[in-house]
C-alpha cells in the first residue's frame, strides 16, 4: 500500500523538481547546460550520462504535470505566477534590471508547478474525495 500523502511528501516532491530544474539550468556556473557548454558542447560518456538522467526526470515531471494539471491548469499555474512576479516587480522586490533574480525566481516557480503537477491527484483526493484513474487493469 501507497504512503500517505502529507507536507513532507509535497516537500519532497518540490526538493526533487529544484534538483531537477537547477541542475538543469541555472545562473551560476554550477548547472549542466553550463557543463555541457564549458567544452564547446563537446559530449563526453559522463555527460551523456548525466543528460540521459536528467531528460528521464524531465519526461517523469512532465508527463505527470500535464496529467494531473491539464493544459488548463497548467495555463492557470503560468497566470498566478506570471502576476506573482508582477506583483513583486511592483512592490519592488524584485527587479527587471539584470535577469539573474527574475532568472531564479522564474526556476523556483517552474519546480513549484512541477511539484504541485507530481502532487495533484492527492491533493484532488483530499479536497474532493475523487480519485483520478489512469490505467485501469480488467
Amino acid at each position: 500500500m501507497a504512503s500517505p500523502f502529507n507536507g513532507v511528501s509535497f516537500l519532497l516532491r518540490c526538493l526533487f523538481a529544484l534538483a531537477l530544474v537547477l541542475g538543469t539550468y541555472n545562473p551560476t556556473e554550477y548547472s549542466y547546460m553550463n557543463w555541457l557548454a564549458g567544452d564547446g558542447f563537446s559530449i563526453t560518456p559522463v555527460k551523456a550520462l548525466v543528460g540521459v538522467l536528467l531528460l528521464i526526470g524531465w519526461i517523469i515531471f512532465l508527463r505527470a504535470t500535464f496529467y494531473s494539471l491539464g493544459w488548463l491548469g497548467i495555463i492557470l499555474f503560468g497566470a498566478l505566477f506570471g502576476t506573482v512576479i508582477w506583483l513583486l516587480v511592483d512592490v519592488g522586490w524584485l527587479s527587471l534590471d539584470g535577469g539573474s533574480a527574475m532568472t531564479w525566481v522564474i526556476m523556483v516557480l517552474l519546480a513549484l508547478t512541477l511539484a504541485t503537477g507530481m502532487s495533484w491527484s492527492h491533493i484532488r483526493r483530499r479536497l474532493t474525495g475523487q480519485i483520478d484513474v489512469d490505467d485501469v487493469e480488467d
